[in-house]
């Protein structure tokens, strides 16, 4: 198959709470999508499937032969007082996971992998000693020791600062010039996804599909986020007003 990844009316739920109906989503090689959704629209339930975690209980997922997927959860789910350094930490995904110690092999890919992330100077720093940014280089480092064909990333720019955000961004987009398909879901409307070049706007199921500019638009938002949005164009790009209050607004309490 030419794509990575095919959903086909693709529907799952959590014993009576329906979170994801007929989703229809085809993840092609090269892409970089971002899925943007309010809490509990179905997104982590989104990538769980897509990573093979959790089985759909009704339509189909097609995998291309082969495919290695490489996965970043969100910042706010780690234990950050576990204590490893960084290099510990990204040497805990190495393939080898059977063997008691690193080769030195595993260990030089380690810090090939941190200097191409440019944070191969922090390799004997504690994880918690980092920086919301210097975080999620780190598990980029991990999810691209395995030198994945897709990365699916949950949140990457949650509790980072401005600064951080931009940077992830851009490593992002030089991560997928060199030929890593990308997809990550995000609540950032104005700082992430009006920055990509596809969205896909989730709530159960696909809303919409497509560009900046026709994702991120008064009607697509409302249907998406079940209240009004405003949006304005500026230097070509869709800027959302005041989005806020309305990025809470989820159906029911269904799961991610």
């Amino acid at each position: 198959m030419s794509a990575l990844l095919r959903l086909s009316d693709v529907v799952h739920s959590y014993g009576d709470d329906r979170v994801l109906s007929g989703v229809d989503l085809t993840v092609g090689r090269g892409d970089f999508v971002g899925v943007v959704g309010p809490s509990g629209s179905g997104k982590t339930t989104l990538l769980k499937i897509l990573l093979g975690t959790i089985r759909p209980i009704g339509g189909v997922v097609d995998r291309a032969p082969d495919v290695r997927i490489g996965y970043v959860p969100q910042l706010e789910t780690v234990d950050w007082n576990f204590p490893v350094t960084v290099a510990e930490c990204v040497l805990m995904a190495r393939r080898g996971r059977g063997l008691p110690w690193p080769t030195r092999a595993e260990r030089r890919d380690v810090a090939r992998v941190l200097d191409r992330l440019g944070i191969g100077h922090l390799a004997h720093r504690h994880i918690r000693a980092l920086s919301g940014g210097q975080q999620q280089r780190m598990f980029l480092a991990r999810a691209l020791l395995g030198e994945p064909d897709l990365l699916l990333m949950d949140e990457p720019t949650t509790g980072v600062d401005f600064t951080s955000r931009h940077e992830v961004l851009h490593l992002l987009g030089d991560l997928n010039a060199d030929g890593t398909t990308i997809l990550l879901t995000t609540h950032d409307l104005n700082g992430v996804a009006a920055h990509l070049p596809k969205l896909v706007a989730l709530n159960g199921t696909v809303i919409a599909a497509g560009s900046p500019v026709e994702v991120i638009s008064g009607p697509v938002l409302e249907r998406t986020f079940g209240a009004p949005m405003e949006v304005l164009q500026h230097l070509g790009l869709p800027v959302v007003l005041d989005p806020g209050p309305h990025l809470a607004v989820a159906r029911g309490h269904r799961a991610g």
